[in-house]
Order: C-alpha cells, then sequence, then structure tokens
C-alpha cells in the first residue's frame, strides 16, 4: 500500500521511510533510536492538508493519519518536507525561520535525523 498522495509530491518520502523500516533489524534499531511516535501534517502549494505518522515507539510503522497519540507534530510544507528528506534542508534553520512548526516533545523532533536520513538513500524526490 502507497503512501503517496499525488497532490503532495514529498509524500514519496513515507514510501522510503517504510522501505528503510522494512528489515526487523533497521525497524529495532529506530524503535530504540526513536522512542516516539511523529505525526506529519503537510500543507501543499494548493492549501491543502495531509497528515502521515511513524511510529518509532511500539510497532516502527508508518502510515496516513496522525497516528495513536503522537509524541511529537510537525507541521511544515510539502515543498519543506521533501527538501528537508533530501538532505537540502535543515530541520533546525526552518524552525527557526518559523517554516517548521513542532507541537509536543521537541527534543524528540531531533530523534527524527537519523530515520530521515536512510530514507534518504531510497527516496528519489
Amino acid at each position: 500500500m502507497s503512501l503517496k498522495n499525488d497532490k503532495f509530491p514529498s509524500s514519496a518520502a513515507f514510501d522510503a521511510i517504510a522501505a528503510a523500516l522494512s528489515s526487523e533489524a533497521d525497524k529495532k534499531d529506530a524503535i530504540k533510536q526513536g522512542n516516539a511516535v511523529f505525526a506529519f501534517n503537510l500543507k501543499n502549494k494548493a492549501g491543502e492538508t495531509e497528515s502521515w505518522h511513524i511510529d518509532l515507539k511500539n510497532k516502527g510503522t508508518v502510515g496516513k493519519g496522525l497516528g495513536d497519540k503522537p509524541t511529537v507534530t510537525l507541521s511544515l510544507s510539502d515543498d519543506d518536507f521533501g527538501s528537508l528528506v533530501a538532505g537540502k534542508a535543515n530541520a533546525q534553520r526552518l524552525f527557526m525561520s518559523g517554516k517548521l512548526k513542532i507541537k509536543g516533545d521537541v527534543m524528540k523532533a531531533t530523534k527524527l535525523d537519523p530515520i530521515l536520513k536512510k530514507a534518504q538513500n531510497k527516496a528519489k524526490l
């Protein structure tokens, strides 16, 4: 089941993240590193919003929607998310410039970086 939404080009990254978590060893490692449910609210150029989540607390899965009680919710534009996953943008800079909004445990948001780096190798954004 693809997590990609054609209205949100960077959403292909969620498929890449899911692929990066496909092996049991990678999944266990990511859960150990992340230990949180990360929710993403992306906004496209048309002003529409869509949500995805990465569960690195219990299951090590990626899905649509906000997930079960997200530890941290990141809200940003589809373009900025694409740049972030591709390694072209820095999460701290996006946050400081107001392009990335974080609700919940801000420190947990920093644990997401190694997981996004794994996806960079698989994502074709």
